[in-house]
């Protein structure tokens, strides 16, 4: 016998079989073995391993094989076999408790948890926004800290490639206005005042409320799944490694690039909006000397204002929910999807939070 090839010996010892291993227990040795381990009876077994030199995984196999048997014992294992074979036990497997089901919770469980979790959430995002505006506050302090190459480029993938998606869905509400207006001021003869509704309805609500819906659907989804990607890649990591605060080199750049174009982007909407209503006047007959005149008879400077006041705060909170999104992204195959529809869902639940507060604030003040 070679002295790779493993001695396997049988010996009865009253109702117990003892098996004797010696040599190197490598597959090809383990294959002549094996028929000879699988036929043992149930009877009580004892192995004798202190002549095996070395093995395999063939071998820790076949000492599995051996010793995973009710009454089985192993003796003489060199301890460096021993450690490699130790994580294939299974003693006390039978013996494992019933899987314990879980408890199904009430609804009143069920509100809790998921209130629990709304204001956690909210409490997260407030401390983003305060830790952006602190980091934004430095860096308007020192402009070499802003990194303006990225600032442009960001600003023109969201907003001026933005411009024929918003003025596409402002021209259209701005007609749907209109006609369901008409509809209604038809009856009393002042369907002029038209111009009136659409106008102010555009200026004061629509226009940024749209834009900022567009904008958290088109841009801050982006830069949930851009910094998402990168958090999965480690490359957030790296830039902690390396010293480089994440919050100002990926999120500050992306925060002022929203703060800058919404304004523009809302009073580009006002302005489709408005064409879109002067359109179905025109369709009706009206002159457009008549319709203009009624314009800017409806229209005051505070109207403007109120806007474009909303649209500062919509294009911060919709760049920054966008990006915390993508700094919250875990491991997984959807972990960027997930992150992307938060972003969206976010980031208009805030805008509508934000107007109705705008909205109360106005009232008081009469603006």
């Amino acid at each position: 016998m070679s002295a790779k090839n493993p001695a396997f010996r049988t010996e009865r010892r009253g109702e117990t079989t003892i098996v004797f291993l010696s040599g190197v227990l490598d597959a090809d040795a383990v294959s002549g073995s094996w028929a000879k381990a699988t036929a043992l009876n149930d009877s009580p077994l004892k192995v004798d391993a202190s002549a095996v030199e070395s093995c395999d995984g063939a071998g820790l196999a076949l000492l599995h094989l051996l010793t995973s048997r009710k009454h089985a014992g192993l003796s003489g294992l060199k301890p460096e076999i021993q450690r490699l074979l130790a994580p294939f036990q299974v003693e006390g497997m039978e013996e494992l408790p019933p899987p314990i089901k879980p408890k199904r919770m009430g609804p009143i469980e069920n509100l809790g948890q998921l209130a629990s979790v709304f204001f956690a959430d909210l409490a997260e995002i407030a401390a983003f926004l305060g830790k952006t505006v602190a980091t934004f506050l430095e860096c308007c302090r020192r402009p070499s800290l802003i990194r303006w190459t990225d600032l442009w480029v960001v600003a023109e993938r969201a907003g001026v490639n933005a411009l024929l998606i918003v003025g596409l869905i402002s021209f259209l509400t701005g007609m749907i206005l209109a006609f369901q207006a008409a509809t209604a001021l038809r009856q009393f003869g002042v369907e002029i005042f038209v111009v009136n509704l659409v106008s102010l309805a555009m200026l004061r609500e629509m226009g940024v409320i749209m834009t900022g819906v567009v904008l958290a659907g088109r841009s801050g989804s982006a830069f949930a799944a851009e910094i998402g990607t990168m958090k999965i890649n480690e490359e957030v990591s790296a830039l902690e490694t390396m010293g480089l605060d994440p919050v100002r080199f990926l999120v500050i750049p992306r925060v002022l690039a929203g703060i800058l174009i919404m304004p523009f982007l809302t009073i580009y909407a006002d302005m489709m909006g408005v064409a879109g209503g002067f359109l179905v006047m025109r369709l009706e007959g009206y002159p457009l000397p008549a319709l203009w005149n009624q314009l800017v008879n409806a229209v005051a400077v505070n109207d403007l204002l109120t806007g474009l006041i909303k649209s500062f705060f919509f294009g911060f909170l919709v760049a920054g929910i966008g990006c915390l999104r993508g700094l919250q992204t875990r491991s997984g195959p959807s972990a960027v999807g997930e992150s992307t529809t938060r972003s969206v869902v976010s980031g208009i639940f805030l805008i509508v939070v934000a107007d109705a507060i705008f909205a109360v604030v106005f009232y008081v003040l009469k603006f």
